[in-house]
């Protein structure tokens, strides 16, 4: 009988991603060896570079190519690096950009959730903008609905409005629709509270029902799995103050469920509580093919420069190894080679402070083989 063999659809994308992803490979290939299992990787495009390709073979400009798209739901995992940068900055309407090959691979899989855990390491807590004390016992689960809310509502641009222009004239008026559905809410808000019994058992659910009607929908929605889930502790907060608590008291969240809008700027905010959104990695969940991605961007100011943080793409793999293929035993082996290389002090540039002796400062390639070497020991 021949070994397991997982297809993992491998979007480097733009900017850093082929550099990261190639850290995740080779992580995977470690993964494989020790666990004697076959993680089959096979490259597609997206974001800019489906763009340029797309365009270049006289095709009909995509940032998402109907074979990249096949391949994805073909596999058993889908592992994204990054899209976007400067290139792709066109704000004409209608022009195709990179982060629409994310929202339609997402929409495609039906990937209605999105995970991302903020996990304070120890080494890094001086990383981070806050104060030491603040970070003690920081451990969130960020539970973002993924494909409903403004991205997906209607978006349209009207010209010649009467009174639209300056001093009354006509002018341009913009409008995006934000709406859900009652289901679209409660898979999403029932997931949150499963994951929260498995945790520390405590949900706090993020909205703005004092102005907006789909988030007193959202309220409702939540009320009722309070009422379904005793065994948990429910509670709801509005984004405003759930902003500011991020940094006044961020120890007292365990899961935070949110809409679309509100969990894209929520968790970039907590993720600075981990010192650089390098660390933070995220899963996104459905019906469909799940796909694995850091939460940062594509960083196209030091792409080649070989010095890009790769541990957020390897901590994608981790939550991968959970979430698709139930290998728990390594995905935490992963995440103890990850605290274990922090804790001897290695650190790419945006980890690095003035405190960092040189010889512990490490680019790309170097920490992805710290990673790997710690991973090794830790799976013996």
């Amino acid at each position: 009988m021949g070994k397991k063999t997982y297809r993992i659809c491998t979007l480097p994308g733009d900017g850093i991603g082929p550099e990261i992803m190639a850290e995740a490979k080779r992580l995977l290939a470690a993964i494989g060896q020790a666990e004697d299992v076959e993680f089959v990787c096979e490259d597609h495009l997206i974001g800019g570079a489906a763009i340029d390709a797309t365009r270049a073979a006289g095709e009909p400009v995509s940032a998402l190519p109907p074979e990249t798209l096949d391949a994805a739901k073909a596999s058993d995992a889908v592992l994204l690096a990054a899209v976007g940068g400067p290139k792709w900055n066109d704000t004409t309407p209608g022009a195709v950009r990179p982060e629409q090959g994310l929202l339609a691979i997402r929409k495609n899989l039906g990937l209605f959730l999105n995970l991302r855990p903020v996990h304070i390491y120890k080494a890094l807590a001086g990383a981070s903008t806050l104060r030491p004390e603040f970070l003690e016992g920081v451990d969130i689960l960020i539970v973002r609905e993924l494909t409903g809310g403004l991205y997906f509502g209607e978006h349209r641009r009207e010209k010649d409005v009467a009174g639209a222009g300056v001093d009354g004239a006509s002018g341009e008026r913009a409008v995006d629709t934000m709406e859900y559905s009652e289901y679209e809410i409660e898979r999403v808000v029932r997931w949150a509270y499963e994951a929260a019994k498995r945790r520390r058992g405590k949900v706090t659910s993020v909205d703005k029902a004092n102005v907006l009607e789909t988030s007193r929908l959202w309220r409702e929605v939540n009320h009722r799995m309070m009422d379904e889930f005793k065994d948990v502790e429910g509670g709801d907060m509005l984004v405003d103050n759930c902003a500011m608590q991020l940094v006044a008291n961020p120890s007292q969240f365990d899961v935070l469920v949110t809409e679309n809008t509100f969990g894209d700027i929520l968790s970039d905010e907590a993720s600075m509580l981990t010192g650089s959104l390098g660390m933070l990695a995220s899963a996104s969940l459905g019906s469909g093919t799940a796909l694995y991605e850091p939460s940062h961007g594509s960083a196209p100011d030091i792409a080649g420069k070989g010095i890009a943080n790769p541990i957020a793409q390897m901590l994608s793999v981790e939550l991968m190894l959970r979430y698709s293929f139930q290998m728990d035993h390594a995905a935490d082996a992963v995440k103890a080679a990850v605290e274990d290389v922090l804790d001897e002090g290695w650190r790419t540039p945006d980890l690095a402070d003035e405190t960092t002796p040189e010889d512990r400062k490490l680019g790309t390639r170097d920490m992805g083989t710290k990673v790997i070497e710690a991973f090794k020991r830790e799976i013996a």
